[in-house]
């Protein structure tokens, strides 16, 4: 029975309970279209043999180098050029010379290679070696040059073609265990039914005068405004993995009921709010307690944007002794709630109340 090793995320092990993890509901909403992308990252960095890391940016790279700049550049390039210069049609071969045949020499043997990694449970270095299929046509079209060669020669313009067209055929079985929606793209396109396993050894899959359909992207690049989004979404749950790991502050000593019954805790709504000048921290505000409208300094400039705050009811301590602060008479003490991080949130009521009315 094979077992694999372990596959981190980022640097960290995969913990579903602290939401480091890859969600594939969440993959496919962001990635519609993409599955196969995740399904070849995540086979050609299979953790067969020792653990191994997914990556965010090994993601984009696996995808934008090897299946856009590998797999997609030659099958696309072999089907647009077919469009352009034989509308579509596989072209009559003329007689095949050395680089031809051993390109046919070549696809003959991968089925069995391919197919003997499987069956050792090799995955990671069969996919690998469909990619060498690939890089294979890639080659074969760098040095026929067919986009130069139709200039001086159609006929061999059209053998090159021709060639180039079975090696495409012949990926769409073996990347089918592997990537099983873009070997039915790559099918349609192509305009076959994908063959069982030993069809991909045959010299011809598709006959001359067979019409291809329109050419169409196999995978597609990938941004890095893209990346950048799920690398933060990562960070963010690191985040807040962090806030849920930081102890509550310690209670602090208790004080009598009627201590605390001195307190006179109100609900007042913000109807002013600006900067003291020269100042990083402190706002002043204009509050209607529904006794009055008093000033109250608060430090929190750096948590809040004045305008935002206008309208909103907060719990406000009426009888907190007035104090200057920076030439302004503050009259109470606005109720906040502050997370592990220092991030601060208003303490207020969970519907409209009148201003004025007494916290109990």
């Amino acid at each position: 029975m094979p077992a694999n090793e372990f596959l981190n995320l980022e640097g960290d092990k995969i913990s579903t309970s602290r939401n480091w993890a890859v969600w594939l509901h969440e993959y496919l909403a962001d990635f519609p279209g993409q599955a196969d992308v995740l399904r070849y990252v995540l086979c050609a960095n299979a953790p067969e043999t020792k653990d191994n890391d997914f990556t965010w940016k090994d993601f984009q790279a696996r995808n934008n180098n090897e299946l856009v700049a590998t797999l997609g550049n030659f099958v696309n390039r072999a089907a647009v050029l077919t469009q352009k210069f034989f509308e579509g049609k596989v072209p009559e071969p003329g007689e095949l010379i050395g680089i031809d045949e051993e390109v046919f020499r070549q696809v003959a043997e991968f089925p069995a290679r391919v197919g003997d990694l499987i069956e050792n449970y090799r995955f990671r270095d069969a996919l690998a070696e469909v990619l060498n299929l690939a890089r294979v046509g890639n080659k074969y079209l760098a040095e026929t040059e067919p986009w130069k060669l139709i200039k001086t020669d159609a006929a061999r313009t059209g053998t090159v073609l021709y060639v180039a067209l079975q090696v495409a055929a012949a990926l769409a079985p073996l990347l089918a265990p592997f990537l099983p929606e873009s070997a039915e793209k790559l099918a349609a396109m192509l305009n076959f039914s994908l063959g069982d396993w030993q069809s991909a050894a045959r010299a011809e899959q598709l006959p001359a005068g067979h019409q291809l359909q329109e050419p169409a992207l196999l995978f597609a690049k990938i941004e890095d405004a893209v990346v950048h989004t799920q690398v933060q979404k990562l960070l963010d749950t690191k985040k807040a993995n962090a806030l849920d790991a930081t102890p509550v502050t310690a209670a602090k000593e208790n004080v009598s009921f009627d201590e605390f019954g001195k307190m006179d805790l109100r609900v007042g709504t913000i109807i002013a709010a600006e900067k003291v000048p020269k100042t990083k921290k402190l706002l002043k505000l204009l509050i209607d307690t529904g006794l009055d409208q008093r000033t109250i300094v608060s430090g929190i400039a750096e948590a809040f944007i004045p305008e935002a705050l206008i309208g909103q009811q907060a719990m406000v301590l009426l009888n907190l002794a007035p104090r200057e602060i920076k030439g302004i008479q503050s009259q109470g003490m606005l109720l906040l709630a502050e997370n592990a991080d220092g991030t601060l949130a208003l303490m207020q009521p969970g519907t409209a109340v009148r201003n004025g009315s007494s916290v109990v």
